[in-house]
């Protein structure tokens, strides 16, 4: 009687992630049908930005992928580069980024006050207090855009309830498995768990680091990024900071693209731990919930367990077919990834893999950021390790 009790109970449960996929495909759908792209947007009347590079070290292509910000077609901006180790390789990048674009007002700023653990977050504090305008464009030094990036984040802040802006990317990757399996988070998680989080909760309570856009305004009101110098997941912390003010963030249909570097499967499951680790830190009640939307898991030992052939088989179709339609709706005809259309069959792979680092981020805290160790503690605090 309890194994038949147990039977059901596991055939019960292993439903959750396909309604969770089924959600996700109409979120999806929902919020691809109605996207437009901004490139007509005419840029007079649209304010002076100041865009923030907090960098340390040299990222594959960084250069093109700076150069890209130098090439925006709009009238007034300045790009500002925070360094702070004197010898750091980006130095001679950024000198010829001068050269080359004397028109653009690019600075670099390179006395950056320690103030706390997040180096990353060190340098954004120095940036934000010297930049010369009111809007604040945040993006990491991996990121590439198109030339009408900056007209598309600063025309929604014509809107004052909006606070902040984000977006999702496109992935570029030139070869290596581990880079192209930390790619499909983009179609596998980033996108689904984003806008089924967007529908269900009737807004976005938070940002991605590949653009993080606000304003001076906004950003004092919530402390700066002085308060947040101790912090692990800065990305998550402004936006849930500004979502709390009630101002909304607003998450333009068009991405900008990630340049992923060659990688070892080792460094992504690396990659993957350190983002497992921070989000159980900052939801550990929604980081139980991933536990009902991990398919692929609750599929095995529905098939294990199934008292027939046919329903097993009927188990392994509907997570196949389900999860890979999600995925393509969200990678191939919502974001035109790249990287999605070449490897969209390597998601079950991905999945077992997520859900192995799901079940590893609750045996530790430790994690390894840009060659620093630190320790993630309890509400996304930062310590040295």
């Amino acid at each position: 009687m309890a194994l038949v009790a147990l039977r059901w109970a596991i055939l019960l449960v292993a439903l959750a992630p396909f309604a969770y996929y089924l959600i996700a495909i109409y979120c999806c759908w929902d919020y691809f049908r109605t996207a437009h792209s901004d490139e007509s947007l005419p840029d007079f009347g649209l304010p002076a930005v100041s865009v923030l590079k907090p960098v340390r070290g040299v990222d594959p292509e960084a250069y093109e992928n700076f150069a890209s910000f130098c090439k925006q077609n709009y009238s007034d901006y300045e790009i500002l580069f925070a360094v702070a180790d004197a010898d750091d390789p980006v130095l001679p990048l950024i000198a010829q980024l001068q050269k080359e674009f004397p028109d653009r007002t690019i600075r670099l700023i390179s006395d950056i006050p320690q103030l706390g653990p997040n180096r990353k977050l060190n340098n954004l504090a120095t940036l934000a207090r010297v930049a010369q305008h009111e809007i604040l464009i945040i993006s990491d030094s991996d990121v590439r855009v198109d030339p009408f990036y900056l007209r598309r984040i600063a025309a929604k802040f014509s809107d004052p309830n909006v606070g902040a802006v984000t977006a999702f990317f496109r992935s570029r990757v030139e070869r290596g498995l581990g880079a192209i399996l930390e790619a499909l988070v983009l179609s596998t998680e980033t996108v689904p768990n984003a806008l089924v989080a967007r529908k269900i909760e009737g807004r976005v309570q938070f940002a991605f680091g590949w653009t993080m856009a606000t304003t001076k305004t906004h950003l004092g009101a919530i402390g700066g990024f002085e308060d947040m110098v101790d912090v692990h997941s800065d990305d998550f912390e402004l936006g849930n900071r500004i979502a709390a003010r009630g101002l909304a963030i607003e998450l333009p249909p068009a991405p900008v693209e990630m340049v992923f570097p060659n990688e070892s499967v080792a460094t992504y499951l690396g990659h993957e731990l350190r983002w497992a680790i921070g989000l159980r830190n900052v939801r550990p009640a929604g980081y139980w919930g991933l536990l009902f939307t991990f398919g692929l898991p609750w599929t095995l030992l529905a098939v294990t367990f199934a008292p027939t052939t046919g329903s097993a088989l009927g188990y392994a179709t509907a997570y196949l077919f389900l999860r890979l339609t999600q995925v393509c709706l969200a990678g191939i005809w919502g974001l035109d990834d790249p990287v999605t259309r070449k490897w969209w069959w390597l998601t079950p792979i991905r999945d077992a893999i997520n859900f192995a680092v799901w079940i590893a981020g609750f045996f530790t805290n430790e994690i390894e950021w840009r060659g620093i160790k630190y320790r993630v503690k309890k509400g996304n605090k930062l310590v040295p390790a």
